[in-house]
């Protein structure tokens, strides 16, 4: 049966033991990020020295706080943890997040600290998210909510990021703020004492305000049931993986980070298609699934046309596009037609279109007008290249395009190469119309790669689960 995980991601109230006003500490970090996430519950901070923190009255235990918070989190001592969970659960706390680590990663006397939080949680029927993590982000509008010490809120959005290290989940919400991206929920799944990534990934499966969830894991307690939820995930909404330990190196890394056991590049592979998972072998690959997916949840076919006004960015593009599957079909005849009647003799009408170096807003509007009229079962994206010459001003390109973007059907992104001085003018402009926007025409392909791979997934993922033993191998 699922957890009911709505007290980690929309409590009503929360509890935080060993909160401060000093901006240093854990608990003046989760106590600022609640603030800034504009939380609208009631808070609850706890200090044994009272006063009070950011202007909220603070309480010397949890027998002042009167009713019992939804969520107690948890920034003291290691040493000091098991005590104050008692306290709390003779309060009637029952649901905890734990940031500090101590436990089963730290040697002898975190391992006997371990087994007695599972001894707790088995005693008295508590949910515990932790230990040893950076805490959970969930940014939906109605009620945001942000538990952590990560130094950042990402800009919200349907992704949903569930990460077993809380250094990667620093860096994507960085990236998120950079580019942007539509994260808008970040789990740091820490320890996994009780909660699991597959515990959180069936809850945010089921959230229909989540359009798409990555993963950064290094190993899973159950393949198994991770396989089941992941499938059942996967047949409404993309799930991205990214595996670390995947070489001798990396698995030797993992296992000293995270107790992981190695598995082989091979098995991580056939595993991700188990679990219809698209499988990324990288970071970047992870935040380019997080861009694509933000704007096109559904993903897109493979048929692509590359418009681009530069011959070697369409080479590359080509390349690269058929590297991650993409099939640069043919110009439907009229559309060929009716470029060859417009364009000057030296522009290439084929797959790539090559509109030359001069092309300004009445050539690519035209173009961009043509496939429309004349694509529309033919292609199942379209991929616009934009290499800025001396001469030409972007701007009313730009403009155009953006204008037109709404009379696309299918998927529509753009890049743009080269001294782009107006780029974060042009990006926004773009991106505002729903077209993604790239720094270059391989990303862009790559990204579109990775989003024509879901909808053959969704459909494997509503068939009977295979009747055989993970490829991937559990934790010890």
């Amino acid at each position: 049966m699922a957890r009911n995980l709505k007290p980690f991601f929309a409590p009503d109230s929360i509890a935080i033991l060993g909160a401060s006003e000093r901006p240093t500490s854990s608990g003046g970090a989760v106590l600022q990020m609640l603030r800034r996430s504009s939380y609208p519950g009631r808070i609850a901070p706890v200090n044994p020295k009272g006063g009070s923190a950011f202007g909220i009255p603070m309480h010397p235990s949890l027998r002042d706080v009167g009713e019992a918070c939804e969520l107690c989190v948890i920034v003291i001592r290691p040493d000091q943890i098991l005590d104050a969970m008692r306290e709390a659960i003779g309060t009637g706390h029952r649901n905890f997040l734990i940031l500090p680590g101590g436990f089963a990663e730290a040697g002898e006397a975190g391992r006997a600290r371990d087994a007695e939080l599972r001894a707790l949680i088995a005693q008295h029927d508590l949910t515990v998210a932790g230990p040893n993590c950076a805490g959970i982000i969930h940014l939906p509008e109605e009620k945001r909510f942000g538990a952590t010490f990560l130094r950042d809120l990402p800009p919200g959005g349907g992704i949903a990021l569930i990460s077993q290290s809380g250094a990667i989940a620093e860096e994507a919400v960085s990236a998120a703020n950079r580019t942007p991206l539509a994260l808008g929920t970040v789990v740091s799944v820490g320890n996994g004492t009780q909660l699991g990534v597959e515990d959180y990934l069936e809850y945010l499966g089921s959230d229909p305000r989540c359009s798409a969830v990555l993963l950064y894991i290094e190993s899973l307690e159950d393949p198994d049931r991770f396989r089941r939820v992941a499938r059942m995930v996967a047949a409404q909404k993309p799930v991205v993986l990214l595996m670390g330990g995947a070489t001798v190196p990396g698995a030797r890394a993992a296992g000293a980070h995270t107790g992981a056991i190695a598995n082989t590049d091979a098995a991580i592979t056939a595993f991700a298609a188990e679990c219809c998972m698209i499988r990324v072998r990288s970071l970047r690959g992870l935040l380019l699934a997080a861009k694509g997916f933000g704007f096109f949840p559904q993903g897109m076919g493979k048929r692509a046309l590359i418009l681009s006004n530069s011959g070697g960015p369409g080479v590359i593009a080509s390349d690269c596009a058929d590297r991650e599957g993409l099939d640069l079909v043919d110009l439907p005849p009229a559309m060929a037609s009716e470029l060859r009647g417009s364009f000057p003799p030296e522009a290439s009408v084929a797959n790539p279109l090559d509109l030359l170096a001069d092309a300004r807003e009445d050539r690519f509007g035209f173009t961009l007008e043509s496939a429309i009229r004349h694509g529309n079962g033919h292609f199942d994206a379209i991929l616009g290249m934009h290499v800025v010459p001396f001469m030409v001003d972007p701007a009313p390109v730009i403009a155009r395009l953006a204008e037109l973007a709404s009379k696309v059907s299918v998927p529509f992104m753009h890049s743009m190469m080269g001294t782009l001085p107006g780029s974060d003018q042009w990006f926004a402009a773009m991106e505002k119309a729903g077209v993604p926007m790239f720094r270059d025409a391989e990303q862009m392909a790559e990204c579109a790669g990775l989003l024509a791979q879901y909808p053959a997934l969704k459909h494997a993922a509503s068939k009977a689960l295979p009747n055989t033993p993970p490829a991937l191998r559990g934790r010890r």
